[in-house]
């Protein structure tokens, strides 16, 4: 009945295509005749979205960031306006969250105009207390350790941002294990900006499926210098739940 189309970004590349227009393009495939799709405007892809949306007769739902007013953020919640829908807050941290609430808050709104009754205090405790595993999941406190599954250029400079919206201040240890299958250079090349770090690379916990420590030590030492190690990542969590108590811990795999 709806298609939602959320962030498109260079992810699947052996199976969806090279760049984000024919990733654009196969994404599309979702979109239904004479039906509704909801998008967040993004440079590239917008063009290619409307045409299957004429071409299906489909109605395009086109979210910017104008929409989306009031914001601000704690350690607790992310507070947003977005049309109708007044101070609604948002567990999840993150501006890249913040989109994606509004999403889904235009399609509750479609789905009401197509007549489903849903009632706006299920809606509101819904994004209060929405968990995403594996997305700035906070595993631990005490110390803190957040685990994080991006590995593709978006999600990671997705991932800086939100550290640096909430843990400036704080030094982080980042223990990575990257799939063979992801850009594990450019990763490492994002999060090598990130100073006043410590770096400890791990083989994952396959070694069929993840790129070595070795591997990643050598690419890291392009960028970095000192502070960088290679551990098991049993040995690796342990180490930093031992040693790093006052800082941040980023599992990254």
């Amino acid at each position: 009945m709806i298609s939602i189309i959320t962030d498109i970004g260079l992810d699947h590349m052996d199976i969806l295509g090279k760049t984000v227009e024919e990733i654009a393009e196969k994404k599309a495939g979702i979109i239904k005749k004479d039906q509704d799709t909801i998008m967040y405007f993004k440079e590239k892809v917008t063009d290619i979205i409307k045409a299957k949306c004429k071409n299906e007769n489909n109605k395009l739902h086109l979210i910017e960031n104008m929409d989306i007013t009031n914001y601000s953020f704690n350690e607790d919640y992310q507070k947003i306006d977005f049309g109708e829908h007044k101070n609604i807050e948002i567990n999840l941290k993150g501006k890249c969250q913040i989109y994606n609430a509004a999403i889904a808050l235009e399609c509750i709104d479609v789905l009401r105009k197509k007549g489903y009754k849903i009632e706006e205090s299920a809606v509101r405790q819904g994004l209060k207390t929405v968990i995403h595993k594996a997305r700035f999941e906070q595993l631990k406190d005490n110390p803190k350790i957040i685990f994080d599954g991006g590995h593709n250029e978006d999600a990671i400079n997705n991932l800086v941002k939100t550290i640096n919206q909430y843990y400036s201040d704080k030094r982080k240890i980042f223990i990575l294990s990257i799939l063979k299958r992801k850009d594990y250079k450019k990763v490492i090349e994002i999060l090598s900006k990130e100073k006043n770090s410590i770096f400890i690379f791990t083989s994952g916990n396959n070694e069929e499926e993840y790129v070595s420590k070795e591997e990643l030590y050598l690419e890291a030492e392009n960028y970095l210098k000192g502070k960088i190690y290679k551990e098991s990542l049993q040995h690796a969590i342990k180490i930093a739940k031992q040693e790093f108590k006052t800082d941040v811990i980023f599992v990254i795999r």
